[in-house]
């Protein structure tokens, strides 16, 4: 297999502790929660990397234009820093790449997935005092500036080109196949766009059988958000069968179907059949 690798036992313990614990903050740091998941998939990432990855995020917002003017000032300003004289942007090939998902790597090669750029952006313009969130379009993550009334919204992943006219919506379309729908364009809260973020580590995962080990520590932070899917107790069972856990498999499988079938007794009964053909497999 090739790296990174997740840390040893004792220290994704204390990732996932500090992590739960800034994911159910008040004011959650996106840019924290980006770098627990990092540290909690690459055990190269120690306290020094993640001090030093916050650090960069403060050097570039100082190299930002103080108070350029609105939202489509911030937006050219941002894009002619990190997109334009620094080069970040993101490639097919980076889809193939664990390294394109977590935020250290992405700031060290300044290439990634669009949502990663799109942190990269949110941290430094929000860092300059600039009016920036996320905005989840379907199948493609971007970033908007100023208020609704007057959003303009930049793609990271191409550089950071500020989108016009019908721009966001041949990105929906390209991406879904589906209009756009205008609820979408509301920023997106951090809890929601770290999730998305491992569930593009599960994605990735998920096509390479032998890296069970991503899918298990993405699970396991996924459930550790205050909203997350409850089918995710249902993989994280599953991937224990699949890594010979047998014992545990079956346990976390007997716990959702007990959740399950509360509302549809069938489908208890057949995750019940999962938990016992996991336990069979100990004899």
């Amino acid at each position: 297999m090739r790296p990174p690798f997740p840390p040893p036992p004792e220290r994704a313990a204390e990732l996932r502790r500090r992590f739960a614990d800034e994911a159910r903050a008040e004011r959650p740091d996106l840019s924290l929660l980006c770098l627990l998941v990092a540290a909690a998939g690459d055990a190269a990432l120690d306290e020094p990397g993640i001090v030093g990855a916050q650090m960069e995020l403060d050097r570039l917002a100082g190299l930002l234009p103080y108070r350029p003017g609105g939202p489509r000032e911030w937006a050219e300003a941002t894009r002619e820093l990190l997109g334009e004289r620094l080069g970040f942007h993101g490639t097919p090939g980076d889809y193939r790449r664990l390294e394109s998902s977590l935020l250290h790597e992405v700031l060290r090669r300044r290439r990634g997935l669009p949502i990663l750029l799109s942190v990269v952006w949110m941290e430094v313009a929000r860092r300059a005092g600039a009016p920036v969130y996320g905005v989840a379009l379907p199948g493609h993550f971007v970033v908007g500036f100023g208020s609704a009334e007057e959003r303009v919204l930049a793609d990271p992943f191409d550089g950071g080109r500020v989108l016009a006219g019908m721009d966001a919506e041949l990105l929906v379309v390209g991406a879904t196949g589906a209009p756009l729908d205008p609820s979408v364009l509301s920023p997106a809260p951090t809890g929601e766009v770290v999730l998305r973020v491992l569930n593009n580590i599960r994605a990735w995962a998920a096509a390479r059988p032998e890296r069970s080990d991503v899918s298990l520590w993405a699970v396991d932070l996924s459930l550790l958000l205050p909203a997350h899917p409850a089918r995710l107790r249902y993989e994280r069972a599953r991937l224990l069968v699949q890594r010979g856990e047998f014992a545990a498999g079956a346990r976390e499988l007997e716990a959702y179907a007990d959740v399950v079938a509360a509302v549809d007794a069938a489908a208890g009964e057949r995750v019940l059949g999962e938990a016992r053909a996991a336990r069979a497999l100990l004899n």
